[in-house]
């Protein structure tokens, strides 16, 4: 079976559960697609599950590297020793918004596809797409649902998480342009780079220990202080007397869902990691064949879910849901066939 036939079969796989047919074993191993990803995180962890799917449905095997440092210099380094064994197809997530379009030149100079995936680059690039997240309007959702908690009114602790993370900025953007659209909110404080659960602990329980009576609210955007903020709000809560803080965070951690269903939280923020992972490798392989990328449909968003009590054991299905909606439109949306 051709691979860029399969993706329609995928669609029903992902929404039924049924695996597809292997595709043919010389063209996979013609077919050399790498993926990487700056340092070790569990939003990585999540994709990688995306990779994995596409790998079962295609047949198709993709190298996974991972960097040892969040910087563009460590980025060029990885993605260049790949590209000199042979790689000619790479889905990455930029290390630098605007630093990485230099890397992408010169993959792109020497013949091979590149896709953002997680995060864009700055705009010209010679990217073919960038799957992600829409991570400044999922922001302003997550706002708009706390403001939403806290009845209209009162102060935000704004937690970020890895200034050098090109959504970061994004996010804060988001988050501030919501709040502008309520006279009675304001962030009281804002606490930044935190690239483990440990760290992100320390630095929200400094916060609420300094400024407990004037915060009502607490917003994060990333993965690892979403957990810490779980963590510490779920024990917080539990005293007597102690004032309710309200909380909305970023993506599904297990203890995330929990201080949500256990009342602790308000809702958290679900991106799609799964898709982030499978729709990137889907396109690279119709590149291989010489399909082209449809200029106009550059950006594709896997959307977001809003996660509260009444849906955090079902958030997962319409998430996959998601991913097979975009994946059953590459060839009619965001690609052109061989000519």
């Amino acid at each position: 079976m051709r691979v860029n036939a399969l993706y329609f079969i995928v669609a029903v796989v992902l929404a039924v559960g049924c695996t597809g047919e292997k595709g043919d074993k010389k063209a996979a191993t013609a077919k050399r697609i790498a993926w990487y990803a700056p340092v070790v995180h569990p939003y990585f962890e999540d994709v990688k599950k995306g990779i994995s799917g596409f790998e079962k449905d295609s047949a198709l095997s993709v190298k996974r590297q991972i960097g040892q440092e969040w910087s563009q210099d460590n980025e060029n380094a990885n993605v260049e020793s790949l590209a000199a064994k042979g790689y000619k197809a790479f889905a990455i997530c930029p290390a630098d918004a605007s630093a990485a379009n230099g890397l992408y030149e010169e993959l792109s100079a020497n013949g091979a596809f590149v896709i953002s995936y997680g995060a864009p680059t700055t705009l010209p690039t010679t990217a073919s797409f960038c799957v992600a997240t829409d991570v400044k309007a999922a922001a302003q959702v997550a706002t708009h649902t706390l403001i939403a908690a806290m009845g209209g009114k009162g102060n935000i602790l704004n937690v970020l998480e890895l200034i050098e993370d090109p959504n970061t900025v994004l996010r804060k953007q988001g988050i501030e342009e919501a709040i502008d659209e309520y006279p009675d909110v304001r962030i009281v404080q804002e606490i930044a780079g935190m690239v483990s659960i440990e760290e992100s602990t320390a630095k929200i329980q400094n916060a609420l220990a300094a400024r407990i009576d004037e915060i009502d609210g607490i917003i994060c955007t990333g993965y690892t202080p979403t957990v810490a903020a779980a963590t510490i709000l779920s024990e917080w809560h539990q005293t007597p007397g102690n004032k309710r803080i309200r909380f909305v965070g970023i993506d599904t951690d297990e203890t995330v869902l929990q201080a949500i269903e256990n009342g602790h939280m308000d809702a958290t923020i679900s991106q799609n990691p799964y898709g982030q992972g499978y729709i990137p490798c889907a396109l690279l392989s119709y590149l291989l064949d010489g399909w082209t990328a449809n200029q106009d449909t550059y950006f594709i968003d896997t959307g977001t879910i809003v996660v509260t009590r009444g849906n955090t054991r079902t958030f997962e299905r319409e998430v996959k849901a998601i991913t097979a909606e975009i994946i059953a439109r590459l060839e009619t949306d965001y690609l052109h066939p061989p000519q």
